[in-house]
């Protein structure tokens, strides 16, 4: 049996279970001094004041209900005691150690020792994130000098290095335990044991703001090899509460309105690149307007670009790397013009602009510029129903079936008004006919307007 100790040893300590958690768990017992998260091995280090305070909280656990953000508790011997604390079997039992020293402290950080650098933990990390995100996250609290991410054993991290040490501080008290959304992206924040970053590039994933004539790197090369690769977040969320205002983030909180904080199954939301290849199209029927129209239901189209030495494969250059994601999870494997779409990301980051690209970043018929939440719920992959709106008022079914008719077999339509705006659906007999209508006949004219088609995700009219 372990000695009794002050210092209280926790196992199992899940991402979602913060400092605070903890501190609630225990200071009903005394005086907590110090508390180490240690997150790369779900564990946690806290020492109480003296050692009856620690034994006073293990006996609690023996014999009476916890009563602080827990569900329920299961007995175990009084050496180890495990409690379900936000719906997670917690085992706590005596430490080892008689006293919490400098080394413990330092396995995440420096602990509670205020520094000017911040090493912060992403758990639960959905959507992916620029240094420019991060440095709208922190710099309020003060000025922040350099960033670096990189991917560790305990998940995505940033060294955020601020001027003064009270911005740090301020910083750390102010977003320690807070949401990127509701139930994801949860921010641990600790002091670190460095004393200066180094960056060498200017780029996604480290940024020097007191030396912008920094280079950047070339695309594969870790550049903070002494801290490791990338990866990322999106914008800042408190717990339980709506969402900080960074205008940058539009695209991260239509996400979240789209897909209630999580994302469809399949996808990661970590996808940094934007350009995709298109491959085992029909090179007789397909151009760069057809694939715009398919490929825009998922995200703003900058460019494109047929390949000449390869009349069958093409690229597609998309906004961001989650709406390149989106493509190419919903479209691989697709139908159209007779050929099954292979569709993967490309090795190149973009596509150099040239004679033989068409550009499409300004045209007004990107989806994603406006009601961009909507669009994103919208997203699917090819269905047998088309959704038509921006109609005229005075078109009939006939109209629509003489528009659509040569691209397959129509099973059934139906015109409806919603919101005083006429829009129409219409069922082909295969997804591939129903995918041959909306490349060919999206953004066309029909009664005088110009009309947009999506897919529909009803099954029946």
């Amino acid at each position: 049996m372990t000695e009794p100790s002050k210092v209280i040893h926790v196992r199992n300590v899940g991402h979602e279970i913060s400092e605070n958690d903890l501190l609630q768990l225990f200071q009903p017992f005394g005086v907590i001094t110090k508390l180490v998260m240690l997150r790369a091995k779900n564990q946690a280090l806290l020492q109480m004041q003296d050692v009856p305070s620690a034994v006073n909280a293990l006996q609690f656990y023996t014999n009476v209900q916890p009563s602080i953000r827990y569900l329920d508790y299961c007995l175990r011997d009084f050496v180890v005691k495990a409690v379900v604390l936000l719906g997670r079997n917690v085992y706590v039992q005596f430490s080892s150690h008689q006293e919490l020293t400098t080394m413990e402290q330092n396995a995440q950080g420096r602990g509670d020792e205020p520094n000017r650098i911040l090493l912060v933990t992403i758990h639960h990390m959905l959507y992916p994130i620029t240094v420019e995100v991060l440095h709208q996250v922190f710099s309020p609290h003060g000025f922040v000098e350099k960033i670096v991410t990189f991917q560790k054993s305990a998940g995505f991290q940033a060294l955020i290095q601020f001027q003064l040490r009270q911005s740090a501080v301020a910083a750390r008290n102010s977003l320690q335990g807070r949401n990127i959304y509701d139930g994801c992206c949860q921010l641990d924040i600790q002091f670190s044991n460095l004393d200066e970053l180094q960056v060498n590039y200017n780029n996604e994933r480290s940024r020097d703001f007191t030396n912008p004539s920094l280079p950047s790197e070339q695309k594969g090369r870790s550049s903070q090899p002494g801290y490791g690769d990338a990866g990322g977040i999106y914008g800042i969320q408190p717990s339980g509460s709506g969402a900080v205002g960074f205008p940058q983030m539009g695209n991260a909180a239509a996400i979240a309105a789209a897909f209630g904080g999580g994302l469809p199954p399949g996808i990661s939301g970590t996808n940094d690149r934007c350009t995709v290849l298109v491959s085992n199209l029909n090179p007789d029927r397909i151009d760069e307007d057809k694939l715009f129209n398919l490929f825009s239901l998922y995200g703003n189209i900058v460019r494109i670009k047929l390949l000449r030495n390869k009349p069958d494969h093409a690229l597609v250059q998309m906004g961001d790397g989650f709406q390149a994601e989106l493509a190419v999870h919903f479209l691989k494997g697709a139908m159209l013009f007779e050929k099954r779409l292979e569709v993967n990301f490309s090795k190149h980051p973009n596509i150099t602009t040239g004679a033989d690209t068409h550009e499409y970043l300004n045209s007004n018929l990107n989806r994603f510029n406006r009601n961009a939440a909507k669009n994103y719920r919208y997203c699917c992959s090819p269905t047998k129903m088309i959704h038509l709106s921006t109609l005229p008022q005075d078109l009939t079914e006939e109209e629509i079936v003489a528009h659509l008719e040569e691209h397959g077999t129509i099973v059934n339509t139906k015109l409806f008004d919603m919101n005083g705006k006429k829009q129409a659906l219409v069922l082909f007999e295969t997804e591939e006919q129903a995918t041959e209508a909306l490349v060919c006949k999206h953004a066309t004219s029909l009664g005088g307007s110009m009309i947009r088609i999506s897919f529909s995700q009803l099954n029946t009219i």
